[in-house]
């Protein structure tokens, strides 16, 4: 069950406060919420480390969860998506994910050249119908970047669009690639944004288009969120539209004026990118992707760093905020709760920072710290 589990060690318990961590998203429910898989107390989650770094931070979640004793139990599957040789894994790994309802993964990569193979971590996505990514973007005390009181969400439907994988070469020269735009989940992502926004206490979703040039596309997509925000007036979340292109600017320019975006797959990709760079970059922002029945949290910002991949550089903040974010859903909240202000001391005291941070502690040396912490 998605759960609406705000940190009691970073928030007062009152219905008017903010969350005041990257961590404590609350989701628009299931009405009749699918049972997790669950023995004797322990839950079983599906791991997928990923490619390029994914091996190494998923360690350090292993590493931390088993010093809290955390109730987890793995089913691991080494996916890779380098080449399309492990697609009888892959299946594996979805039947995994169809049995437990929850996974944890890290970047499967997807290579340009090879234009029959398609991308895992789309199928995946497509395949169990988890059509909203939610990436969380959120300034951190202790690592100062060049703007502050960033908070934002980037919601982002995650089924359709350009990522409905339809091209073909018509003609030697001339390549036509549909982009696959429906109403009802048009309407299905933006009632999400409008759900999410209103159970985090968020005052103002934003649409991300470019209908001025895609009428008929993004021009569906733009009037059923205006439609969709007609009924949410009452309940005091305010709504505007911006182009896209002009969002990337502003975003840039005034981070700050934004506070939960939703938009089709293509801009999601973009702007998730734009807005980890605002706050520290891939290593510390936290995501997910939720449908009706399963659940799957990775890092918000979707990168394999493989010209890190074995050094023991990466920075695991990503993948352990994401973890955490799997433990609420799954209700253990004190547990994650324990975790996160481990992983947010360790950030704000500066002592042990990694390479992207500005300092010169490994990826062991950061976990070490966080469960010094714990």
């Amino acid at each position: 069950m998605l759960r609406n589990a705000i940190s009691a060690t970073h928030r007062p318990l009152t219905h008017s406060s903010r969350a005041a961590t990257t961590l404590s998203a609350g989701f628009p429910r299931d009405s009749q919420p699918k049972p997790t898989t669950k023995y004797g107390g322990v839950y079983t989650v599906t791991l997928i480390p990923g490619d390029g770094i994914g091996a190494e931070i998923t360690d350090s979640v292993k590493e931390i969860f088993e010093y809290v004793n955390a109730p987890i139990e793995w089913e691991q599957y080494d996916v890779s998506g380098v080449s399309s040789a492990g697609e009888a894994l892959f299946k594996q790994a979805m039947e995994s994910l169809k049995r437990n309802r929850v996974g944890l993964k890290g970047i499967l990569f997807t290579p340009i050249s090879q234009s029959g193979h398609i991308s895992w971590n789309v199928a995946m996505r497509q395949q169990l119908d988890i059509y909203a990514s939610v990436v969380l973007c959120k300034s951190l005390p202790g690592f100062p970047t060049r703007h502050h009181n960033v908070d934002f969400a980037i919601i982002r439907e995650n089924t359709e669009g350009e990522y409905s994988g339809l091209e073909h070469q018509s003609y030697p020269g001339v390549v036509e690639s549909l982009k696959v735009s429906t109403r009802a989940k048009a309407e299905r992502i933006a009632r999400f944004a409008f759900d999410f926004a209103l159970k985090n206490n968020r005052k103002k979703v934003t649409c991300v288009h470019k209908a001025n040039i895609m009428k008929l596309g993004d021009g569906l997509f733009l009037n059923t969120f205006r439609r969709i925000a007609e009924e949410y007036k009452s309940a005091g979340v305010e709504s505007n539209d911006m182009i896209v292109d002009n969002t990337s600017m502003q975003l840039v320019a005034r981070p700050t004026q934004f506070d939960v975006m939703v938009m089709p797959n293509l801009y999601g990709a973009i702007v998730s990118n734009i807005g980890a760079a605002l706050v520290g970059g891939p290593g510390v922002v936290p995501g997910c992707n939720v449908g009706r029945e399963f659940a799957l949290f990775e890092p918000g910002c979707r990168h394999v760093a493989s010209d890190i991949m074995g050094t023991n550089r990466a920075n695991p903040t990503a993948m352990i905020l994401s973890a955490t974010m799997m433990l609420r859903h799954l209700g253990l909240d004190s547990i994650a709760n324990s975790i996160a202000s481990a992983v947010f001391d360790v950030i704000n005291e500066g002592n042990v920072k990694t390479h992207d941070m500005g300092g010169s502690a490994t990826t062991s040396q950061f976990t070490s710290a966080i469960i010094n912490k714990l």
